[in-house]
């Protein structure tokens, strides 16, 4: 499939269903490129499509499953749209730091291919605003899901989501107090279960 050039190529882009919740449409909407007017489009659609999938199927769908609707705050970037959101102070990591995360249709230095899409799970919200508590989100995702990395964010505890080949599963936030690396391979705190950690979220969601 090539960059779409027409409305209908966009269409049938857009209508590409990535997993059963979740279409491609739903991971194109970028501010910086409506306020900007560039063409937030993949230049290698199949790839970008590829890359999807694993990330909704193995990441979003069984998250949603257990802890209701999710909410995409951004997903994919073309090259231009993040290259301009790194030169302005966008909050985007470099090009080549973002390829196989947010630009989906780019396989990174190694060769993997990835995906990232920054999520808020509508549901944890009022427990995250009472408690401050994000870490329970990130264990209970770290337990459960085949990711390679989160980073939370203070509004709503949203955050990045990236599925990528060969994961490492790494957490990092920035949340104050606990801005930084959460767990990483060779922490101490990396392997094992977490369960403590999450037990009175899940005790409230039920």
């Amino acid at each position: 499939m090539r960059q779409p050039q027409t409305v209908r190529a966009l269409e049938e882009l857009g209508r590409v269903r990535l997993s059963e919740s979740f279409f491609m449409r739903d991971f194109l909407v970028s501010e910086i490129a409506v306020m900007h007017g560039f063409r937030n489009l993949p230049d290698d659609p199949d790839l970008a499509i590829a890359a999807g999938r694993r990330l909704c199927e193995e990441l979003l769908e069984p998250l949603q499953a257990r802890f209701g609707r999710i909410s995409i705050r951004s997903a994919y970037r073309s090259p231009e749209v993040n290259g301009f959101g790194n030169a302005h102070g966008f909050n985007c990591a470099s090009n080549q730091k973002n390829y196989a995360h947010h630009i989906w249709d780019r396989r990174d230095a190694e060769g993997r291919m990835g995906a990232t899409a920054c999520i808020v799970v509508n549901r944890f919200i009022p427990y995250y605003e009472r408690t401050g508590d994000w870490e329970a989100m990130a264990w209970w995702v770290h337990d459960h899901l085949p990711y390679h990395a989160m980073e939370f964010f203070p509004k709503y505890a949203a955050f990045n989501l990236n599925w990528r080949e060969d994961p490492e599963r790494r957490i990092s936030s920035m949340i104050p107090p606990r801005r930084g690396k959460l767990t990483a391979p060779g922490m101490e705190n990396w392997g094992g279960g977490h369960e403590a950690a999450y037990a009175e979220m899940l005790g409230e969601f039920g």
